[in-house]
């Protein structure tokens, strides 16, 4: 099961990976997309108006150019005269400029050579100027009447506003055109241009045209641009609300998932909604599922190894106290003597349990503490076996090692401690239950992306029924006269979880003769077989 989900997941990863166009998880994209889409809106929407307004000032400067210049050439062709000291008529002008001029929308105005008012649009005798006066005041209220009154005669702007277009004439009478925005009399921005009255060379006035809908048009390009706020608000706040449900909440969740466990209320983590998601949340809550799992499955392996070690320490302890309470009352050497054999054995099988007990229990931190490195397997099974050829004594079951024919040494990812551990027990096994002058073969071959190791003997071999039971712990299952308390039924148990850990596994076979007849049992461990 746990192949096929490693399986589907790199095929979810490449499906995913050919439409990532950011870089990132899929979960950082779309918070970085989110996000970046309400600022993108409003940048754009700000930008585009402020192109708008640019191009609408810019229409209304080339709008006032065109009727100034027109004014201007009118001017310069009726309302001046003189020779060789030309001048200009500023009565003519001052008509002339009442005709032309357009007050409804804008303001022209005409100033002589020294940058005097001639005349002004806004000079109109028949045209009277309404204003809605403030409400009246009763007796001890009359700033609001003194402001309004002071406005109208020019508020504080007036005098910037004069300074400015004082400015601007000068700018025209020194011969150059002049067009921008400044500050009107009443304090909002116009749209003025300044073109001078030139007959030959001599500038003999200035006609200064200027409208004042400017902030009208910059505030309805602020009304314009109220949707695309109100747009950039709804996406960010929905990106904020959808964030916090696809992340936040999930989140919370996992964090009372795993206090539920932490606090014992649960054996594993279980969100299948969560682990049904196709993004990095999904990919957590899976690991997340599948390691709370695996602890829960190791926690009760703990527990069945507890039992099996109360279980395995009682019977010696039984035979112990047993021993020890007969021991008293029997006055007969010899069978004191029997008596104190069995206290002995009965004592060396508690230290041979404890030993491998502690062995086993250290097992998993081993593993854990040393990283995978590639070992030599051939150099590792040939050390082995010089060890055991360097302590022989006269009589014991011989080790031997035959190495693969391929020029290339067969190697293997993993731990060289562990890994030797696993031959060891191997070979302790096959010794054990080989006769006197028997023989302990070690073999080393390749197959399919595989390192393939043999550990045979010349013993009675397995019963059919036992290939599998060999490799629970504490089975023991001796031949008649093995040593009493020499094993623990660990080291089978222990060398295959050492495989399996190292992504391998081992089996247990009979070795047939060509007679027909079971030579001895042979145990076969299959590794991966590192790359490169």
């Amino acid at each position: 099961m746990a192949s096929d989900t490693d399986t589907a997941r790199p095929e979810r990863t490449a499906r995913r990976s050919s439409f990532r166009w950011l870089p990132g998880s899929r979960l950082g994209r779309l918070i970085i997309a989110l996000n970046v889409l309400g600022l993108a809106i409003l940048i754009s929407g700000a930008l585009v108006l402020n192109e708008l307004r640019r191009g609408l000032v810019n229409a209304r400067i080339d709008s006032l150019t065109t009727q100034g210049e027109l004014i201007a050439t009118i001017m310069d062709e009726y309302a001046t005269a003189g020779d060789p000291e030309p001048m200009m008529n500023s009565a003519l002008g001052s008509q002339m400029l009442q005709m032309l001029a357009n007050p409804k929308t804008q303001r022209a105005r005409l100033f002589d050579a020294q940058g005097r008012p001639v005349a002004d649009s806004d000079w109109v005798a028949d045209r009277v100027q309404l204003r809605v006066l403030p409400p009246a005041k009763r007796r001890g209220e009359t700033g609001g009447l003194r402001s309004e009154l002071a406005r109208l005669r020019g508020g504080p702007n007036a005098k910037q506003a004069h300074q400015q277009l004082q400015a601007e004439v000068a700018h025209a009478l020194a011969g150059q055109r002049w067009a921008g925005m400044r500050v009107g009399e009443d304090g909002k921005r116009v749209v003025s241009v300044s073109i001078p009255i030139q007959r030959v060379q001599a500038v003999l006035g200035v006609l200064t045209l200027e409208a004042n809908d400017v902030d009208a048009i910059i505030a309805r390009e602020r009304a314009a641009l109220i949707p695309f706020i109100l747009i950039a608000i709804a996406v960010t706040l929905s990106s904020s609300l959808l964030l916090n449900r696809l992340i936040a909440q999930p989140v919370r969740r996992l964090a009372r998932a795993a206090d539920s466990v932490r606090l014992s209320r649960a054996r594993a983590i279980s969100l299948p909604d969560l682990a049904k998601r196709d993004d990095e949340l999904g990919d957590l809550t899976r690991s997340l599922e599948d390691m709370t799992d695996a602890l829960s499955e190791r926690m009760d392996a703990i527990e069945r190894f507890a039992a099996d070690v109360a279980h395995e320490i009682r019977n010696p302890l039984t035979s112990l106290r047993s021993a020890v309470e007969t021991l008293d009352i029997v006055n007969d050497p010899a069978a004191r003597d029997r008596l104190l054999s069995i206290l002995k054995n009965d004592v060396q099988r508690l230290d041979r349990l404890v030993t491998d007990i502690s062995n086993a229990s250290r097992l998993d931190a081993e593993l854990s503490r040393d990283q995978p490195r590639r070992i030599d397997l051939e150099r590792l099974m040939f050390d082995v076996v010089a060890l055991y050829q360097a302590t022989a004594r006269p009589g014991e079951v011989a080790v031997r090692f035959e190495p693969p024919g391929g020029l290339e040494s067969p190697a293997v990812m993993g731990r060289e401690g562990p890994l030797s551990q696993v031959f060891r027990n191997l070979v302790d096994n096959a010794r054990s239950f080989s006769p006197p002058g028997g023989e302990v073969v070690l073999g080393l071959a390749k197959a399919r992306g595989h390192v393939i190791a043999t550990v045979a003997d010349s013993g009675p071999g397995i019963p059919p029924e036992n290939l599998e039971t060999v490799f629970e712990r504490f089975y023991t299952s001796r031949p008649k006269g093995a040593a009493f308390g020499g094993n623990s039924g660990l080291g089978l148990s222990i060398a295959r979880q050492i495989a399996q850990a190292h992504g391998g596994a081992i089996r247990a076979a009979n070795r047939m003769l060509p007679n027909g007849e079971i030579g001895g049992a042979m145990f076969i461990v299959t590794l991966p077989e590192a790359k490169g």
